[in-house]
């Protein structure tokens, strides 16, 4: 080999992985843009006091919650750190996902052409390079990776697949121990990772070909097993950890659990190859008959592929391997423990999509002649994908653009039309606000969070008594629904029932200790009994949750008003406008208290 040849391969190894990260970076640029947004990024983030810094408290608290059901304490000093730099700044949170997920990129290129090499050990470099690029860019700029990248609350996704990654590539270089601490490290991300010992036995088996089948022999199976018992050991201890952390719902029977995940895989393989229709929400239907045709035909469609990888098994076992490779990867997200009201959705494709990918790539590559060709259908479909990309990203800029996306794919959904009712009551749309929550009631009628939303608009109108109602529906479907207890709490107070309000408010708070509504609301109720500084001591509480909530200021600036404190007082009535500059009480407050300083 020629020196002008080497330093072209040399130039080709470093230029590939820049280019994929420089390409990946700018089909996500919108995403910079983007805020947190009312799909778990409010209970995460925007009032969880918990996760803000990496002080030792902090600490203690992300290695022992289960917080929304999910141990992940390697994330949440992830998004601890990011609070350090940028505060509640979603610009700085977004970045730290965006270069997470460029590395995975980089990284998803070095293990293909990896594999690659493995699988054709007489292939020049060229013809591995330009397939593993495409590969990585395949995965990387696909509008499917929008939800784990875009999504705040979903850092879990990138972070754990950049050490689900590196675990793979370490146990394919024969780095034994390191990729068990990699794997551990995956673990601690998300718990996704769970079934990368079943894909490493894959590996084993094809292109590592340390497993072999001769007859009815199985070669190095003893072997693999010592080599992959360490990763399944804690495999098991991330499945029992995440059955404790879960506590999952309801679950569907043995035929509809079988008949959602094969629909789950199908969506999957169907969105992957026509991206259309994408949405934050996939919603579960009200009742699943397993022998509706959606049904059969996915079981019909899955097992035609599985037949035909198998069939041609000879002679492309990679196509093979890759599919049992997808599946694999895939099955803890197709429905065997359901979680959450969705049947589907785009970030559970977010580890399983490299296998995908490259997949595709190699197929490519290996049918379309000549190679120039193929690299020109790789270039126009990433150019394709990345604008799909770019415009998906646009989605997650906000709540409101969120969920009428949501409902402009599927109106049918219960929750969007729940979600998109809180904003309006927000904007004080209450009549439009009150639309979607009856219709939310209306598509599901066991949804406690469509009831509570019923009651806030009754509420609105000033019809109690019918918000009351309400809000005990939502307690009945729900009995630890913090909001209800909250809301319900306020219908009493203007009832005059203080002391049934209080009892509500602490109801509330033993359910969600970060319920900063209820503190306030409980203070507000202190004040009027003339107990200023409990009072006080619960706008405090509310602050340290929502450092933003200007309400708590405003009450806060009311309560030390009544107790003379005039100078303090006008202090909160100022900060609570800081907060908002439309508080018309705070701004009406200000100049009372400040008339009345002025005279004395």
């Amino acid at each position: 080999m020629s020196d002008l040849t080497r330093a072209r391969i040399t130039r080709a190894r470093w230029a590939a992985p820049l280019i994929i990260s420089l390409v990946t970076i700018v089909a996500f640029l919108p995403a910079l843009g983007d805020g947190f947004v009312s799909w778990d990024d409010e209970r995460n983030f925007l009032t969880n006091p918990h996760y803000r810094g990496l002080a030792l408290d902090n600490l203690r608290w992300m290695w022992t919650t289960f917080h929304l059901g999910h141990y992940v304490p390697l994330s949440w000093m992830t998004l601890g750190l990011d609070y350090e730099l940028w505060g509640m700044n979603a610009a700085g949170y977004h970045a730290t996902s965006l270069l997470l997920h460029a590395a995975n990129a980089v990284l998803v290129f070095v293990l293909a052409r990896r594999l690659l090499a493995l699988s054709q050990p007489d292939a020049g470099d060229e013809s591995l390079t330009w397939p593993a690029a495409v590969a990585a860019l395949l995965f990387a700029v696909h509008p499917l990776r929008v939800e784990s990248v875009v999504w705040i609350t979903e850092r879990r996704d990138v972070l754990s697949l950049f050490f689900y990654l590196l675990t793979v590539l370490a146990y394919v270089r024969d780095r034994r121990w390191t990729s068990v601490i990699l794997f551990a490290c995956a673990l601690l991300s998300k718990a996704t990772a769970m079934t990368l010992p079943a894909l490493l036995f894959v590996l084993d088996v094809y292109p590592l070909s340390r497993v072999q089948f001769a007859g009815r022999r199985v070669n190095g199976l003893a072997d693999a097993a010592i080599r992959l018992a360490p990763h399944a050991l804690l495999s098991l201890a991330s499945v029992v950890l995440s059955i404790v952390a879960l506590r999952p719902p309801d679950q569907l029977g043995l035929a509809g659990k079988v008949a959602v995940s094969v629909y789950s895989l199908r969506f999957y393989v169907q969105k992957t190859l026509v991206p259309r229709g994408l949405s934050p929400l996939y919603e579960m239907p009200q009742h699943v008959r397993p022998g509706a045709m959606v049904f059969v035909a996915s079981g019909i469609t899955c097992m035609a592929i599985t037949l035909a990888a198998w069939r041609y098994r000879h002679r492309f076992p990679g196509v093979l391997m890759a599919w049992l490779a997808f599946v694999i990867i895939s099955l803890p997200m197709l429905g065997v423990v359901q979680n959450g009201p969705q049947i589907a959705a785009d970030r559970y494709t977010y580890h399983a999509a490299p296998a995908l990918a490259m997949l595709v790539a190699g197929v490519l590559f290996a049918l379309v002649r000549p190679a120039a060709l193929a690299r020109g259908i790789g270039t126009g479909l990433i150019a394709i994908l990345a604008m799909l990309t770019w415009r998906q990203s646009h989605v997650w800029h906000d709540s409101q653009s969120l969920w009428a996306h949501a409902l402009e794919v599927d109106d049918t959904s219960s929750l969007a039309h729940s979600a998109m009712a809180s904003l309006l009551y927000k904007e004080d749309h209450v009549d439009e606000a009150m639309q979607h929550s009856v219709r939310a009631v209306q598509l599901a009628p066991g949804f406690a969070e469509a009831h509570n939303d019923v009651g806030v608009g009754l509420a609105r109108q000033g019809r109690n008594e019918e918000a009351a109602a309400s809000y005990r529906r939502a307690l009945e479907l729900k009995p630890t629904y913090d909001e209800a207890e909250n809301n319900l709490g306020v219908v009493l107070v203007g009832k005059g029932d203080l002391a049934g309000a209080v009892e509500h408010y602490r109801r509330a708070l033993e359910i969600n200790e970060d319920n900063a509504d209820a503190h306030v609301n409980w203070g507000n109720v202190l004040v009027r009994q003339q107990q200023m500084d409990d009072a006080i001591a619960h706008y405090q509480a509310a602050l340290v949750i929502r450092p933003d909530l200007a309400d708590a200021r405003h009450n806060w600036g009311v309560a030390l008003a009544l107790q003379g404190k005039l100078a303090e007082a006008i202090g909160q009535f100022r900060m609570a406008l800081a907060l908002n500059p439309n508080h018309a009480e705070a701004r009406e407050f200000l100049e009372r208290a400040t008339r009345m300083l002025q005279q004395r």
